[in-house]
């Protein structure tokens, strides 16, 4: 809890985003596996807000149907036309009013949605500097080496906000000033009601500015303070597709460093790409070039990568997975992953089991100690405990109308280059012969030999490819073969 518990939050997401040139709304665009604005409502939600509204205008629909998906008991406003940040707030809290919702128990914060590095640490900072500075507005601001571009903060001389000049209109002095204006705020809510009521759109815009708030509260002779961010970089919008790729790095190596505090060893930071919603246990070690994506677990002891992206699995203590791609899977305590191994969704492998270099498994369960080594595929099956697949295996479970499934008992052997035409049973500790077409159940304990016996046709290639290099070789090795016979009749 924070020291004043907001009455609302309101989040600003109505703006097109052009500069992103994408049919993708700007604020549904992900940084480490969360919307940005996502991440806005995750850091909103760690001040507990009593409402929080989204205001939404471009891609209405899509943004509306998201924030119903991953925060329900939020609520969305559409800005039918883009008029300004004061608009936007002023309609925010106009339909609070009509809903009879009172925003007089605490303070109003407002939120941009584009901003997905900010923290809810950052927040309660700044409830509490507006708490204990009993201002009408604070703003939250940061210190940047290089501010091109911002809204400066202009103090007075007992520390207070005085102004927020935009760069276009501040003078050379103001700009050399270094603390910014990050476009949020904490409001008194009765002040800003009616602040807001006295904007107005005579500007080049022509739009209802919310930094003329500050000004309408200086004038009037009300407090107005800032709470500077510790990390600049939690202020840092999004607007362009590099300033996205800046958060993601900024993001990545923030969830990097949490983790190694936390006693997994990621060997090349840079390389190493955790969704936020992924979890790891002590002990894991992560080598190059991985990512984890979804809700990602991956248990003490694990070795993950290189060459590794894995998305919503689960991984066992202890397992090894190298150069795999892997969706939806149940990696088993032990088990052995590739390298260049493709696991589909509905895979689960057991303890100690191997999927080996090449092969592809989708659907299936690979038993304790089971192995699928190498060159195989494995789809809509059961592989019982201690079995082996052998080479090119490949389970045949498509008719070209319908799935069906195989079973494959304990303790089998697959012979390599084996067909297993489904639905087909394997029995507990049988073997098929290497090369076969298997399309009827095999008992337990019984050899399967699904192929023609072998015939071979003598002389074929020089009756249908005469003067062909083949003939040529096979016409001297038979030379040969007859000087060698005659040498030992000699």
């Amino acid at each position: 809890m924070t020291s004043s518990r907001p009455s609302v939050v309101v989040i600003l997401a109505a703006g097109e985003g052009k500069r992103m040139k994408s049919a993708t709304p700007k604020v549904l665009h992900a940084v480490a596996g969360r919307s940005l604005l996502g991440h806005v409502i995750e850091a909103a939600s760690a001040i507990e807000p009593q409402h929080l509204v989204v205001v939404v205008g471009h891609g209405r629909d899509q943004v509306t149907a998201h924030v119903s998906e991953i925060a329900p008991w939020a609520h969305t406003v559409v800005q039918e036309t883009q008029n300004g940040t004061g608009h936007a707030l002023r309609i925010a809290l106009d339909d609070l009013g009509s809903r009879g919702i009172s925003t007089a128990e605490g303070p109003v914060v407002v939120l941009t949605g584009d901003t997905p590095l900010l923290t809810g640490q950052t927040l309660a900072g700044l409830l509490l500097e507006h708490s204990s500075t009993h201002a009408a507005a604070t703003v939250l601001t940061a210190r940047l080496d290089q501010p091109g571009g911002y809204g400066r903060i202009v103090r007075d001389g007992q520390g207070s906000v005085n102004a927020i000049v935009e760069e276009k209109d501040a003078t050379d002095e103001q700009r050399q000033i270094g603390e910014i204006n990050s476009g949020m705020y904490a409001f008194a809510a009765d002040r800003l009601i009616e602040c807001l009521t006295g904007l107005t759109t005579d500007n080049a815009q022509g739009e209802e500015y919310l930094t003329d708030v500050i000004g309408l509260l200086r004038e009037a002779g009300d407090v107005v303070s800032a709470s500077m961010c510790a990390d600049p970089s939690e202020i840092l919008g999004v607007n362009d597709r590099v300033q996205l790729a800046e958060a993601a790095a900024i993001m990545r190596d923030r969830i990097n460093e949490a983790w190694m505090r936390s006693g997994v060893s990621i060997l090349d930071s840079g390389s190493t790409w955790l969704d936020v919603d992924v979890d790891i246990e002590p002990d894991v070690t992560i080598r190059p070039q991985v990512t984890l994506r979804g809700p990602t677990s991956v248990a003490t002891g694990a070795l993950i990568g290189p060459g590794t992206t894995l998305t919503s699995c689960e991984v066992g203590a202890g397992a090894e997975v190298i150069h795999t791609w892997a969706e939806l899977a149940v990696i088993g305590e032990g088990a052995k992953v590739g390298p260049f191994t493709y696991l589909r969704p509905g895979t689960v492998l057991g303890i100690g089991a191997k999927a080996g270099a090449y092969v592809e498994i989708k659907n299936s369960v690979i038993g304790d100690g089971a192995k699928v080594p190498h060159l195989s595929y494995v789809g809509d099956a059961e592989v019982g405990e201690g079995s082996n697949i052998g080479a090119a295996t490949v389970f045949v479970n498509y008719d070209g109308v319908a799935k069906h499934r195989t079973v494959v008992g304990s303790h089998a052997r697959v012979g390599s280059d084996t067909m297993l035409v489904a639905p087909v049973t394997i029995g507990d500790g049988a073997y098929t012969a290497a090369g076969s077409v298997i399309t009827d159940d095999v008992p337990p304990g019984a050899m399967a030999v699904g192929r023609a016996r072998q015939r071979n046709i003598d002389d074929w290639v020089e009756r249908r490819r005469p003067g062909s290099a083949a003939a040529e070789a096979a016409a001297l090795a038979k030379q040969q073969a007859s000087s060698a016979d005659q040498s030992e009749q000699a």
